[in-house]
């Protein structure tokens, strides 16, 4: 697999015009000559024969002679011998946007109180990065070659300088190199840096898995940071299991603590399969440190990470003496099982040999003994009583509407460890038909239908401050939406008003706060579910404005391109997404009027759609959610009425069971799991 970079450097880019209007500058200079009899000067542009600095008449006059436009505050005038077949059609073209600039009063003054207009040509810096990279192909003009191992690569100084910072101190210091013309760099690969200096001249760079590891070092020792966020962002889409504590290791080597943030999360995320990977138990003692000590870890519950830490221990005994009580205070004991703790934890040879091990399962047996006394004040907490976000999750469920018709602003929400429903605070909108999505423990709600009106707006919930905040608006006002977050920003999905089905899609990038758009969907979609899996983001079903879809298509944002696949066994809109164990599960919706009770899911890995077990009871306009290996759905309209049961499926069981029920009866709210 490839990924086509193409950013042009910053330095480089610094020299940049700012649009693609031709550049005119009217300026005094002292050095200004007369035009020279016969003189040939090119039509539009400034001939250096007219002296500007003189009167305006005599400076006309020059003008004129050359037969050239000349612009004033209010007017523009050419020689009546001047014919328009002399003037070029780029210059014809760079004149009016003169004009029109001018019409914008996009002009200002010198120190001397003269009027300026500024014309920028982008044209003119494409011609020259495209000479550029003429001469480094054809060898021409060179000055330096650099030697790295049996590889000579040609090129120029003054562009090496200007991208590469390594250089550009280099040529620029009392160095030896910085006069000579063949410069040896040793302990690179070859490759990495002919890709590289390509780079330099191209502002193109193809990725692959074999030459990432090679460029990400040299972009990182030559300080091409550019090369080295492509580096690391391609590392990222292709993460596994079985390799993403190596690139862990790689970039820790190298200081790319981006790069180490981005490994740290997958392996959280992942931490049951990247425990059965042979690299396991060889990462080092820091590392799985701070790996268990994560609030973030995907688990079910505490025995996975007792069981990890125990494996590694066992496989390293050369750390026992110096990390055997650090690795085992980052399990969080007091949360295992009384039953476990005793036939199982204090049984362990190891910690039993261990005077400060033996200490960790004193409390956490006082912590059982001490359960009845939690709400009393002075009992001591510690970060080992505290689940961590995947075991003590909750669930929220976000505005829709139920019997009265009215749109919803309040939330409840499930927690996972009370085993319980709870309302949370009110949105600052109602919202029906409300796209919702968690991302990085902040829940966001996005457009919908207040009652009155379709909603652009967005807001955020931040369960630490447990407030509702207002984030900026989408473009478009739409009800039906989905959400969709891959590599960090939110996608907006589709939806529809009271005219229209959209197939716009926006993204969103939670650092900035700003909305911009994204390739359009193949097809609209109103009622759309959508689900990141793998690299792609799904738009599953919806409605085009005539009937339910069954179609399916992805996207893909490195090419900004939307394709379509296989298509659903079953048409349906108002249907939930989600993703469970690598695959898109499909669940209920509406078949245009009927809803549905029929679940799909969809193995990307062998292209594959099949029906699984259905709902208890059909469900159109369904929210669902994934966590602790289950789907859960919740509400939705079963023909006759609005739903307030909620039902879970068991992949491995094949089956929906119900689990409980939320306060209100509603359909159309948006569902997703938080911290």
């Amino acid at each position: 697999m490839e990924l086509r970079m193409c950013q042009r450097s910053s330095s480089l880019a610094s020299s940049q015009p700012r649009s693609s209007d031709a550049v005119l500058c009217q300026e005094s200079s002292a050095h200004a000559r007369e035009a020279a009899p016969g003189e040939t000067v090119a039509a539009g542009l400034l001939p250096p024969a007219v002296p500007w600095a003189l009167g305006e008449r005599r400076r006309r006059r020059v003008a004129q002679r050359a037969g050239v436009f000349e612009y004033s505050c209010c007017e523009r005038r050419k020689h009546p011998m001047a014919s328009e077949s002399m003037i070029p059609e780029s210059a014809k073209h760079y004149q009016i946007k003169g004009k029109r600039r001018q019409q914008q009063q996009d002009r200002s003054l010198n120190s001397d109180g003269e009027e300026v207009f500024v014309f920028e040509a982008n044209e003119a810096w494409k011609d020259f990065h495209s000479s550029l990279l003429q001469f480094y192909e054809s060898g021409e003009l060179c000055d330096v070659t650099l030697k790295v191992g049996s590889k000579l690569i040609s090129c120029h100084k003054l562009v090496l300088a200007c991208v590469i910072p390594y250089f550009r101190a280099m040529f620029l210091s009392e160095m030896a190199e910085a006069k000579q013309t063949l410069i040896e760099i040793k302990d690179f690969d070859g490759d990495a840096i002919e890709d590289l200096v390509k780079f330099v001249y191209s502002s193109q760079l193809t990725l692959t898995v074999d030459n990432v590891q090679p460029l990400l070092y040299a972009a990182c020792i030559l300080q091409v940071e550019l090369v080295a966020k492509a580096c690391c962002e391609y590392m990222k889409l292709h993460f596994h299991p079985s390799n993403c504590l190596a690139v862990r290791a790689f970039a820790e080597s190298h200081n790319r603590i981006d790069l180490m943030d981005m490994a740290d999360r997958y392996a959280c995320e992942h931490f049951t399969e990247v425990v059965e990977c042979e690299d396991f138990v060889s990462m080092s003692p820091q590392h799985l440190h701070k790996l268990l000590s994560s609030s973030n870890l995907n688990i079910e519950n505490e025995k996975q990470v007792y069981s990890a830490a125990i494996k590694w221990l066992l496989a390293n005994p050369q750390h026992h003496t110096s990390w055997l009580n650090e690795i085992l205070s980052q399990v969080r004991l007091p949360l295992l099982p009384i039953c476990f703790l005793m036939g199982v934890v204090a049984k362990e040879e190891i910690i039993k040999q261990n005077l400060k091990c033996r200490d960790l399962l004193d409390e956490a047996r006082n912590y059982h003994l001490h359960l009845s006394s939690r709400a009393v004040p002075g009992f001591e907490y510690s970060i080992r009583t505290t689940p961590r976000n995947e075991t003590a999750g909750v669930l929220f469920c976000v505005g829709g509407r139920g019997g009265s018709g009215d749109p919803f602003r309040s939330i409840e929400c499930y927690s996972i460890n009370r085993n319980n429903w709870f309302f949370g605070p009110e949105m600052n909108s109602r919202r029906r038909h409300v796209g919702v999505i968690s991302v990085e423990g902040k829940i966001y709600a996005v457009g919908g239908h207040d009652g009155n009106e379709h909603l652009g707006s967005m807001e955020m919930f931040d369960p630490v401050t447990n407030k509702w905040m207002m984030k900026a608006s989408m473009n478009t006002k739409r009800r039906g939406i989905a959400l969709a977050s891959l590599g960090g920003p939110i996608y907006a999905i589709g939806g529809l008003d009271d005219n229209t089905c959209f197939s716009d899609v926006e993204r969103y990038d939670i650092e900035s706060d700003q909305w911009s758009g994204v390739a359009s969907m193949n097809t609209p979609r109103g009622g759309v579910g959508s689900v990141a899996l793998v690299n792609y983001v799904y738009a599953v079903g919806g409605n085009d404005g005539v009937a339910s879809l069954s179609s399916v298509e992805r996207y893909d944002p490195h090419l900004d391109k939307w394709i379509e696949v296989k298509e659903m066994g079953q048409r349906r809109a108002g249907n939930g997404v989600s993703e469970l164990r690598g695959c898109l599960y499909v669940v209920g919706g509406f078949d245009d009027n009927s809803p549905l009770s029929s679940v799909e899911r969809f193995d990307p890995r062998n292209n594959k759609w099949e029906y699984v077990a259905e709902l208890t009871t059909p469900r159109g306009g369904v929210g669902i959610a994934t966590l602790m290996g289950k789907i859960f759905a919740v509400g939705g309209h079963n023909g006759n009425a609005y739903l307030n049961s909620v039902e879970a499926f068991d992949p491995v069981m094949n089956r929906w069971d119900l689990v409980g029920s939320v306060s209100h009866c509603r359909a159309g709210a948006g569902v997703a799991y938080g911290i």
